[in-house]
């Protein structure tokens, strides 16, 4: 990208860079699935995901750990780590690699169908649990915190209630 502006002529480039790189970094951003992610994947360039905790889509139906790489941000901070960690990488696990992600690269890819109902699936999933956290919060009692709680009571050895 020039100057921090995007336009046709430099995301053709960025897609075709990564059409023909082996690694795409994919480092924590700002949102759960960053749209590096999806490129990765669809160009068949395997993600080098670089986060302590993240969340990734599909998890429940994909096996991250066969079309990712996946480095600690203390130890991708390290000069030369990367770089070296993923020249040690044989030629045949790339390969194995392109031919996971070619396996889920429907996930990824608007328009097949598959990345739709995924993500209809994923939000049927979660609506219960919405619904059961929204009513469990309706109902519970909201404690003032000077009050004794059960743990307080039952540590109570002598069975004399002191104070409520």
């Amino acid at each position: 990208m020039k100057h921090g502006t995007q336009n046709q002529e430099n995301r053709r480039a960025a897609s075709q860079g990564m059409h023909t790189s082996k690694f795409c970094l994919n480092p924590a951003g700002d949102t759960p699935s960053a749209c590096r992610l999806f490129d990765s994947v669809v160009s068949l360039c395997v993600p080098v995901i670089v986060s302590d905790d993240i969340e990734l889509p599909f998890e429940d139906v994909i096996d991250y750990r066969k079309i990712a790489i996946f480095v600690e941000t203390s130890k991708a901070l390290e000069p030369g780590f990367l770089v070296s960690m993923l020249r040690a990488v044989s030629v045949e696990r790339i390969l194995e690699y392109q031919k996971a992600l070619k396996e889920v690269k429907p996930y990824f890819a608007y328009g097949s169908g598959t990345l739709e109902n995924e993500i209809w699936r994923q939000v049927a999933q979660k609506l219960p649990l919405i619904k059961l956290m929204t009513n469990r919060d309706k109902r519970l009692v909201k404690r003032n915190s000077n009050e004794p709680n059960c743990a307080c009571l039952c540590s109570n050895q002598t069975g004399i209630i002191t104070n409520l």
